[in-house]
């Protein structure tokens, strides 16, 4: 592709988003450069602060069970007390939380404030996905979501390099810094971001009726979708749970998981925005069967691999399932979802993936050692099979799409002031 044929994909996958959602991005991306517990927490309770290896998936795991129990109540928020007071109580109590945890040495004081951390920080992803579709009009939201996964993994693969450096001088600088990053975002949201929950006139408009946890677990197509997210959550966890484990078993270095995994976030962001300019007019159905496909049987082919070339080839594949699955499945979320209860349905699909990441870790620990990795990549075959026929069956007969509801007037004002400074 020439640099001109290069500018114009570029400018014609950013052009036409509204103002506000760019600052929501923005916060997204400074958010994620600053995601330094996440990557070295292990290394810091083993090495620096001598727990064992146990005490450390402990941590991990009650990190994950808050994410669990805040996706719902994240998704409620967004709809009772709107996503902008949400995205504030969220981003606030996790800077302090992450401050904290930098300072607490009792061993149970750190597992309780990681639990706290793990609450804080995943409730303010359903009130993001929400706003994102408040303001983005339905042709553009799968261009949205992709820009905005871009943005987490881009912000992560520069965080994880410089999370290293940051290490060997003060783990708790890494605390501090992250939590001073956090505030940053919740600063940048006050001033920026406008709210973007809809009216209750204008919500009520066409669809009627309150929306509660109930009405989302009642809703048999979009729980059915969620099951399937899990599966899809499930398989690409074993990215880095149960990958490194078996490439250890077979005799290779923690550097040759690095080079191989690397691959998955260089490739996101190179690739993510010209598949999206490719992808984001076409069946969501379609597009979900082969991404559950690739990825299933991406992680199949791992059961072949003996080379780090190889791995990373595997790697490939069930990125390319990533890259297409990630904005394709948000947007179907959203297109099922009432505009009243976005929130809610927004926090029921996070917790799909919440759950997967706190089941993986068990799951494929018990196939490996019992049955062997082989088996693992064979269940993951299995499994995006599974999930892509699912999707081809519930999905057969899609409703419309829903127009975008009218923001509320507070909402334009103040997007209009944002487009002014």
């Amino acid at each position: 592709m020439s640099s001109a044929a290069l500018r114009r994909a570029v400018r014609e996958t950013v052009s036409g988003l509204p103002r506000e959602f760019w600052w929501l991005w923005t916060s997204t991306l400074v958010n994620r450069l600053g995601a330094f517990v996440a990557t070295y927490m292990a290394l810091y309770l083993t090495l620096d602060r001598g727990y064992s290896a146990s005490y450390a998936g402990l941590v991990a795991s009650l990190h994950g069970l808050g994410g669990v129990v805040s996706s719902l109540g994240g998704g409620v928020m967004a709809d009772r007390l709107g996503r902008r007071p949400t995205l504030l109580v969220a981003q606030g109590s996790t800077a302090a939380a992450v401050a904290l945890l930098g300072f607490v040495r009792d061993p149970v004081a750190i597992a309780a404030v990681a639990f706290l951390v793990g609450v804080a920080s995943n409730a303010s992803r359903p009130a993001v996905q929400a706003m994102m579709a408040d303001i983005v009009r339905p042709e553009d939201r799968v261009r949205a979501f992709s820009l905005n996964y871009w943005a987490v993994n881009l912000g992560f693969a520069v965080s994880s390099m410089g999370a290293g450096f940051i290490a060997e001088v003060s783990y708790r600088a890494g605390f501090l810094i992250e939590a001073a990053m956090t505030a940053a975002c919740a600063v940048l949201v006050f001033a920026r971001v406008p709210e973007s929950r809809p009216t209750r006139a204008a919500a009520a408009g066409g669809e009627g009726g309150e929306v509660s946890l109930l009405t989302v677990v009642r809703d048999g197509r979009y729980m059915g979708v969620v099951g399937l997210s899990f599966l899809v959550a499930l398989i690409f966890q074993q990215g880095s749970v149960g990958l490194p484990v078996a490439m250890g078993e077979a005799g290779f270095s923690p550097a040759d998981y690095g080079m191989s995994i690397a691959v998955n976030g260089i490739l996101i962001v190179v690739l993510q925005i010209p598949v999206t300019r490719v992808i984001q007019y076409r069946d969501p159905r379609s597009l979900l069967v082969v991404s559950s496909l690739l990825a299933g049987y991406g992680f199949g082919l791992t059961a072949f691999a003996g080379s780090v070339g190889v791995f990373a080839l595997t790697v490939c594949v069930w990125t390319l399932a990533e890259i297409v699955n990630a904005p394709t499945q948000t947007g179907l979320v959203v297109r099922l979802s009432p505009v009243q209860g976005r929130g809610r349905y927004q926090g029921m699909y996070t917790l799909s993936w919440s759950a997967a990441a706190l089941i993986a870790p068990l799951l494929s620990g018990v196939v490996i050692d019992r049955f062997g990795a082989r088996w693992l990549w064979g269940v993951c075959a299995v499994v995006g099979t599974a999930a892509a026929l699912g999707y081809a069956l519930l999905m057969r007969r899609l409703p419309a799409e829903r127009p975008a509801a009218a923001a509320p007037a507070s909402a334009e004002a103040g997007a209009g002031a944002g487009a002014r400074a």
